[in-house]
């Protein structure tokens, strides 16, 4: 240790001593502060599925998915949980393209009713007016 003008070179710590009561010098207590984490358990997304499953089917995605999330749910509960992380994972992307498929369908099908409304509009005034005017 390299002591210029009584101060330790740079980058040496010093250790901070207690006078303890009969006069010796003992190093600080060091406290430790342990933290348990939980795991967090993987997410299985059947009641997702299940909406998809009953409500709308797309291309049969919704039956998929519900097969992936009961696979995953059935994993967890057997406490194989990276297993269950990977089935819940596939049955979330499968839920996500079945949903998204079908607000895809759902607006394709409302812009095609309003069409269709607009043009059945357009050709009863036409039929009604008398003479063609």
């Amino acid at each position: 240790m390299d002591v210029e003008g009584g101060r330790p070179a740079p980058g040496v710590q010093m250790q901070d001593y207690q006078q303890q009561p009969g006069g010796e010098l003992a190093p600080p207590l060091v406290q430790y502060t342990a933290v348990t984490m939980v795991a967090e358990t993987p997410k299985d997304h059947i009641i997702w599925s299940l909406c998809l499953f009953v409500y709308c089917n797309p291309c049969f995605l919704g039956l998929v998915a519900l097969i992936f999330s009961i696979k995953a749910r059935d994993r967890k509960m057997m406490g194989d949980l990276q297993e269950a992380q990977r089935y819940g994972s596939t049955a979330r992307i499968i839920n996500i393209v079945a949903t998204v498929l079908l607000c895809l369908i759902v607006t394709a099908c409302v812009i095609y009713y309003a069409i269709a409304i607009i043009k059945s509009v357009a050709i009863i005034k036409t039929i009604s007016r008398p003479n063609g005017y």
